[in-house]
């Protein structure tokens, strides 16, 4: 019995449209698709100390840590125009995926393509996953030969290791620096402060004008004390003497004399026409506060910057390698089988599912 193929076609043109959609994607996969050469490795970014966690707000919210902030500014790096550029002048990407031999579906369009159309390609050929149960950053680099393959993957780890270490190191100079600015500021204000201090003391003559002034108050007490007793003494002396006798006389004298003692005294404290201890006292107060504050201010500089210099340490990266990139032996992509028959299968559901429209319409017209 001789099959009519034209009237199976005219009849089941979706049917045909179908294994022949099959026939041509298993050609494609099967027979014209270029080998292409995996190299894989996994990374990790550690530091040179490990600070103890910490529970924060941000983190729930995001639910990423500092490294993972970190892992994905490395991804994005790798996966960056500027990474593209860098490699395609090291190693010539243009080049290795414009090459003869490569199929028509997966080569690079033309070496003078733009670099947008070339970073997309890239994005295609290089794939960076941020595994965050495990903490590890997953390279997978796709070429049309082992050893491009590989010496892309170790060129993405070099680069990319450079890269973070030197970010850290800009920031880290960048804090250090401002901050060595400060302390010389700080230091060049205290000694000022300290130069002024010790001129004050030796315009007046005084290593502590407080000191002083308290020895002062200290002898008009003593003075006060002795003119108190004496006013006593004649009191008494009144109480059976005349006040012209030598004694009372004497004492009056003694009384007249501490009175004048303790005026210049307190005269010495206070005075309205100026160089009075208090107003010195005042006045050196006010510098020795000034060079306590520049002083601590100096201080707190010192401890800023030697803080600053142990964290900027601490938040260097190091690119640390778990898995090697790989150096394939034999082309594990494109999945030539699975590709086909997973197509395979989608096209005949396809069909069948245009089959039981096509055959519900039939039925409504009828």
């Amino acid at each position: 019995m001789k099959i009519n193929i034209k009237k199976l076609i005219k009849q089941y043109p979706y049917w045909f449209a179908c294994l022949l959609s099959i026939a041509l994607v298993a050609f494609y996969w099967g027979l014209w698709a270029s080998d292409r050469y995996v190299s894989e490795a996994n990374v990790v970014l550690e530091s040179p100390q490990i600070a103890a966690p910490t529970l924060d707000f941000q983190s729930l919210l995001t639910g990423a840590g500092s490294n993972d902030r970190d892992m994905l500014l490395l991804r994005d790096y790798l996966l960056s125009v500027d990474m593209l550029r860098k490699a395609d002048a090291e190693l010539d990407l243009r080049g290795h995926y414009t090459r003869n031999g490569i199929d028509f579906f997966s080569e690079l369009s033309g070496k003078d393509v733009t670099i947008e159309e070339l970073h997309e390609y890239y994005l295609k050929r290089v794939f960076v996953d941020l595994d965050s149960y495990a903490g590890v950053l997953r390279i997978k680099v796709v070429a049309f030969d082992p050893d491009m393959a590989h010496a892309l993957s170790s060129f993405l780890l070099t680069e990319g290791e450079r890269h973070m270490n030197a970010m850290g190191q800009r920031l880290a100079e960048e804090q250090v620096q401002f901050l060595e600015k400060q302390v010389a500021k700080q230091a060049e204000q205290f000694d000022l402060a300290r130069q002024k201090l010790i001129e004050y003391q030796n315009e007046n003559g005084l290593v502590s004008p407080t000191g002083t002034v308290e020895s002062i108050n200290a002898v008009v007490a003593s003075l006060e004390a002795q003119l108190a007793n004496l006013r006593a003494k004649k009191t008494a002396l009144l109480s059976y003497q005349s006040k012209r006798s030598s004694e009372v006389q004497r004492t009056e004298a003694e009384i007249k004399a501490l009175i004048q003692q303790i005026s210049l005294e307190r005269a010495r404290m206070a005075q309205q026409s100026g160089g009075a201890l208090n107003v010195v006292s005042s006045e050196y107060q006010t510098l020795e506060l000034r060079t306590q504050f520049a002083q601590e201010s100096y201080s707190g500089a010192l401890m800023a910057l030697e803080n600053t210099r142990i964290e900027a340490a601490r938040k260097l990266k190091q690119v640390s390698v778990l898995q090697s990139p790989t150096l394939p032996e034999y082309s594990v992509e494109p999945r030539r089988l699975y590709n086909t028959v997973v197509f395979a299968i989608i096209a005949l559901l396809a069909g069948l599912i245009f089959q039981m429209l096509v055959l519900i319409v039939k039925d409504h017209k009828d």
